[in-house]
Order: structure tokens, then sequence, then C-alpha cells
């Protein structure tokens, strides 16, 4: 039973106290280059759930299994971009063969994925916090969720802006820049929630 508090813990605090996008400060591209509508913010986010949690897991097999073992743990970057950039095409070859629209809308940012720091950063975290399989799946899980609220909450808060009175110099990007901090400093608000 303390097992399971604590993976509910893990996966609060990955999703919402240590916000992969407002509290730790990744994934900030495709954040902000593909939050203009709420279908295709929650199209990316998915995509990249799927990429992180999966990734998670085979990154973990991949390092205990593969580069312990061979004592090649210096190599962990390369292995784990690779195995990024194999779900990246995985993903969006399935993305492009069912939803023809959700694939164009996405363009350049689907591919990106790859470099996407995010999905490399919690693959490294997951190693360097000594999680177990079970952990690295709910903490992938908890960051991609987190990265899906984020940019879909951006997304909604985008589309209300354009229907909103702003002064002509703050429109576009300048008042999403400012939306996007004071999401991240209402997202501190959760530091104080788990102990």
């Amino acid at each position: 039973m303390e097992y399971f508090n604590k993976l509910i813990l893990l996966f609060i605090s990955s999703m919402l106290i240590n916000n992969i996008v407002l509290s730790r400060s990744l994934a900030i591209c495709p954040f902000l280059g593909v939050s203009k509508r709420v279908n295709t913010a929650l199209g990316m986010g998915m995509a990249v759930t799927f990429v992180i949690a999966l990734s998670s897991v085979i990154t973990y097999i991949v390092h205990y299994a593969i580069l312990v073992p061979l004592e090649i743990e210096y190599m962990q970057i390369i292995a784990f971009i690779l195995v990024i950039a194999t779900l990246v095409q995985l993903i969006e070859m399935i993305i492009q063969k069912t939803s023809p629209t959700l694939y164009g809308a996405l363009g350049v940012y689907l591919p990106l994925i790859t470099t996407n720091c995010a999905v490399l950063g919690v693959a490294i975290m997951n190693i360097q916090e000594e999680y177990d399989l079970m952990q690295t799946l709910v903490n992938g899980i908890g960051v991609s969720l987190g990265f899906t609220l984020a940019i879909v909450l951006f997304a909604g808060i985008r589309e209300r802006l354009e229907l909103s009175d702003i002064p002509e110099h703050l429109k576009g990007f300048p008042i999403a820049l400012i939306t996007a901090g004071l999401m991240s400093v209402a997202f501190m608000g959760f530091q104080g929630l788990i102990k």
C-alpha cells in the first residue's frame, strides 16, 4: 500500500508540481508553436504522451538490459535518442494515416518531438532518480499528461485572447508569452501540495 501511495504522489508531482513546461521550462517550442487551437494542442499532447510514456519504459529497459551490462552507460544519450526517433516515426505514420488534418495542423512540430528536450529529459531523469520500471512508467505518464494539460489550457486561453480587445502592440506572441508566464506562476501554487 505504501508503494502505491508513492506512485500516486509521483504521478501528481510530475503532472502538476514539477510540470515539465511550466515549472521545469522544457518543451517550450511545441508549447508556444502548437497552442493556437485546442484541438491541435490536444493532438500534440496525445502524441507526446504516447512517445514519453513508451520511450520512458523502453529507455529504462535499454539502459538496464544493454548499457549497464556492457558497461557503456556513456552511450545513454545516443541510445535514448535512437529509441525516441523510432517512436516518433511510428506515431507520425499513425497520425498521417488516421488523421491527415491533424497531421497537417501539427506540421513541423510532429517530427520535432524527436528533439523535444522534454522527451529526452524524462528518460534521463528516470535513470538519474533511480526509479524502478513502474515508477518510470508512472513518471512518464504524469509528465506527459502534465504537458498535455498545460498546452491545452494555454491553447484555450489563446483562443479566448483572439476574441479579446488587446492593445495592438501586445497582440500575438507578446500576449502569449505574458500568458505563459502567468500560467507558470499559477502552477507554482501547487508547490505546497505534497510535503
